[in-house]
């Protein structure tokens, strides 16, 4: 088998030959043979156990990527595998999360945009969504508890409950020590009601509602959701391209690259079926 410098691995990727040593250091490349004077020999094992390393970066993270490969080099492919299943799994969830978020925002805009009349015979007098907060003569009050309920036709335990699960972190009156429900809680909370109806659980509810609120708003978020779909898109397709890789990977590592013909998962033959 050809034997490679650092060099001539770091050249592929535009790195350094101390950053292709540093890598082996950490376990991302096997051990290099060495010569009588201490050299590095590396060989296409090392050369594709780079190129994995690289490609897994991008679609897992480096601290993933790195504890990938030195399973692989352990020869622990289960533990490999999990890794990237979970991965898959962190993937699937932040779609799910993307799509419920797209839900709430449409739903909230468009019960926002025509509210029925029944509706607005049961709310409360104009809170924080309908009015300008101020802190002047004749500035509406943040809402209690109870009137948040009633806006929302729960009751009070469950709006705690909400703010137990981390959805709502309403501020304290200073004064009084009782929750004081803002503008950017209300909105919190009529999405926290709509995801509810729809069936998603609180942990997942209360991932979407950090989401806003790290955008700066529904509005801002709504702006935002096409970059979201875009970084989506790119980590999937990354690890589509990792995917390649590592399986070559595992070929020259002569790990099982491919499922067993014996795997009694393996689909049927036609001709007995």
């Amino acid at each position: 088998m050809t034997s490679l410098r650092p060099s001539d691995l770091a050249r592929e990727h535009g790195l350094s030959a101390q950053a292709v040593r540093n890598y082996e250091r950490d376990g991302f490349l096997p051990p290099a043979e060495r010569t009588d004077s201490g050299y590095r020999l590396y060989t296409e094992v090392h050369a594709a156990a780079l190129r994995a390393f690289l490609a897994l970066v991008p679609a897992y993270g480096h601290a993933t990527a790195g504890r990938i490969m030195r399973a692989l080099h352990g020869g622990a492919l289960d533990d490999a595998l999990a890794l990237i299943d979970r991965g898959h799994s962190g993937l699937l969830r932040d779609r799910e999360t993307l799509a419920a978020v797209r839900d709430a925002l449409d739903r909230l805009t468009a019960e926002r945009a025509g509210p029925t009349e029944a509706t607005e015979t049961t709310r409360p007098e104009p809170g924080p969504t309908e009015a300008t907060e101020a802190t002047g003569p004749g500035a509406r009050r943040a809402w209690t508890v109870g009137e948040l309920a009633r806006h929302l036709d729960v009751t009070p335990a469950t709006v705690r409950k909400w703010e137990e699960a981390g959805v709502l972190a309403p501020a304290r009156d200073p004064a009084t020590g009782y929750r004081a429900f803002r503008a950017d809680d209300v909105r919190d909370a009529e999405l926290a009601h709509l995801l509810r109806r729809g069936g998603h659980p609180l942990d997942h509810i209360a991932t979407v509602v950090r989401r806003i609120r790290t955008a700066g708003g529904a509005d801002a978020l709504a702006a935002s959701l096409g970059d979201w779909q875009r970084r989506l898109t790119a980590r999937g397709v990354a690890m589509l391209h990792a995917a390649t890789h590592v399986s070559h990977c595992l070929t020259l590592l002569d790990l099982p690259s491919r499922p067993s013909t014996n795997s009694a998962t393996s689909p049927p033959d036609p001709q007995h079926a």
